[in-house]
């Protein structure tokens, strides 16, 4: 795009909506919302590495050149300083790179590109030898000062004001290419005064749609970047885990993803994990909980409670409101065993059980069970004492761990015991995974997770509805 900066556009006027006005129905998304502020100043929504594995789309992964300062530096190391400098998003600034010139995803991209990289200073019919701009001249140079008008310009006036130099503001109606528009906060503000036509921030909005606007599998551990919370994804919901000893009770601590706040704030708040497993819990009427995961059971009587081991002095007294988050399960009677679970080696084989009632659950692979139970002990007996109970299905690996198997391309993130096809490496990094958190393990435990949906971020966009700047 190409922007005014020397000439100062005069204010544009308010005016009454006229019956001939074009309507704003074909607009990709709501063209009085583009992004969120939230959104456009979250300077922790991608480290400096995040930003390199998201570079392996284009040719800016291998370009180094001087920044503002003259210092040569990485594509990344450019955009991620520019960022944090003037507290804009890393993402932000990316998708202005790619609504300008394209230069995020273009293979080979020109030296005329990377020389006005965010169509920075440059005007609709000004020449681009103009020695009034060739200070702007250059990737690192278009970077820091597109960055700086952003935030010491643009969202300082609307802070202070609440309207820009051209007379954009959050409650303001402006008339942009024939249609009425009332920004509503200040992120779409300032990109209409960054880019005063609907086309281009149609571009903004789609680009940005396309590459961070994506769901979490359920199973997911989100923690917040800022303050540390982590978050269980659930159902499309999030849910706060509030105590240590309900997280290590009963996740692993090695499928954590770190994110920032606006990546969390995607989803509504779900019902808080404030309990450690086989927590004791009496309700107001009297009856004992037992807690296993998202399940509460209740014993039938006093005798069965104490039959099983347990003592008073381990329950806690809570509200309905505490229970209702658990579904309701197989009550505990005097004839329960295993209710906790427990871990039983068959000493003839070496195959070891998950016991649990009356159900013995195999498992297949070393992994799985340091997976689930990296800390439970296991009791060797005899193959008859494991007869007693009925075979079933298998221990799976827990929701949000990756999986593959050594020697094999295929990696899969575990979701609502499915296993998901990781398509690419573009995909991987997206979703905030390390290599080192993949688990290596058997083919036959892989296979035991029946295959879901494949797993990828959308990379198929028509690059004819991109309207890019030919200098």
């Amino acid at each position: 795009m190409k922007h005014v900066f020397f000439v100062l556009i005069s204010l544009i006027l308010v005016l009454e909506p006229l019956a001939g006005a074009i309507a704003s129905e074909d607009f990709y998304t709501n063209p009085a919302y583009l992004v969120s502020d939230a959104e456009m100043l979250d300077i922790y929504s991608m480290s400096l590495l995040d930003v390199e594995r998201f570079l392996i789309r284009g040719g800016l992964s291998s370009y180094r050149g001087p920044d503002v300062n003259g210092v040569e530096r990485s594509a990344a190391e450019i955009i991620f300083n520019a960022a944090q400098e003037f507290e804009l998003s890393p993402r932000f600034l990316l998708v202005l790179l790619q609504r300008e010139q394209s230069l995020v995803e273009d293979d080979s991209p020109s030296e005329r590109q990377l020389a006005w990289a965010m169509g920075y200073a440059v005007c609709d019919d000004c020449s681009k030898d103009d020695p009034r701009i060739q200070k702007f001249k250059g990737f690192g140079n278009q970077i820091y000062y597109a960055a700086k008008r952003i935030r010491t310009s643009y969202l300082d006036d609307l802070e202070s004001r609440g309207f820009t130099e051209t007379g954009m503001g959050p409650g303001i109606q402006v008339t942009i290419d024939g249609t009425y528009v009332t920004p509503v906060n200040n992120a779409t503000a300032a990109l209409y005064t960054y880019t005063p036509h609907l086309h281009g921030n149609e571009n903004f909005a789609r680009i940005w749609d396309r590459w961070f606007t994506y769901e979490y599998v359920s199973g997911s551990l989100l923690q917040n970047k800022e303050d540390g919370g982590i978050w269980l994804i659930q159902h499309g919901e999030r849910r706060p885990i509030t105590s240590r000893t309900a997280f290590y009770s009963r996740f692993n601590p090695n499928i954590v993803v770190q994110v920032s706040i606006s990546t969390l704030e995607n989803y509504p708040i779900g019902a808080p994990i404030s309990f450690p497993n086989y927590s004791l819990l009496r309700a107001p009427t009297g009856t004992i909980y037992l807690i296993v995961d998202d399940t509460r059971r209740g014993f039938t009587s006093t005798e069965a409670f104490r039959s099983l081991g347990f003592s008073t002095d381990e329950v806690v007294d809570v509200t309905w409101e505490d229970l209702e988050t658990y579904a309701e399960g197989e009550p505990l009677t005097i004839a329960s065993t295993y209710m906790q679970g427990a871990l039983l080696q068959d000493n003839t084989t070496g195959g070891i059980f998950y016991v649990k009632d009356s159900e013995k659950h195999p498992i297949y692979s070393r992994e799985i069970l340091t997976n689930r139970f990296a800390d439970t002990a296991v009791t060797p007996v005899a193959p008859e004492d494991l007869a007693a109970f009925e075979r079933t299905t298998p221990v799976l690996f827990q929701d949000g761990t990756l999986i593959a198997v050594p020697g094999s391309p295929d990696v899969f993130v575990v979701s609502e015991g499915m296993r998901r096809h990781i398509e690419d490496e573009l995909t991987f990094y997206t979703y905030g995974w390390d290599w080192n958190q993949v688990v290596w393990t058997s083919e036959r435990a892989v296979l035991e997770h029946p295959l879901g949906e494949p797993l990828s971020v959308n990379t198929a966009f028509d690059t004819g509805d991109i309207e890019v700047a030919s200098f």
